[in-house]
């Protein structure tokens, strides 16, 4: 994973290859750190819709991507 220093610089680069790999980096960082809060929240005993609002998507959506995976085993 590309550090926050590199991720500037590369956001900012007039290269398009260095552009869009930090953007892709960006990308991966993002969907790590949604999936470990909305893991919190459900082990908080948070709901799909409010987890949905924090988000600003709807439930459906939410609960479709993360609604299969088994937070207990990641808890160890």
């Amino acid at each position: 994973m590309a550090s926050s220093m590199e991720l500037e610089t590369g956001a900012g680069s007039s290269d398009p290859a260095v552009g869009l790999r930090a953007v892709a980096s960006l990308r991966r960082l993002a969907e790590q750190l949604e999936s470990l809060q909305v893991d919190r929240a459900r082990e908080l005993g948070w709901s799909w819709s409010r987890i949905a609002a924090e988000l600003g998507v709807t439930k459906q959506s939410v609960h479709q991507k993360h609604g299969g995976r088994d937070t207990t085993a990641k808890r160890v």
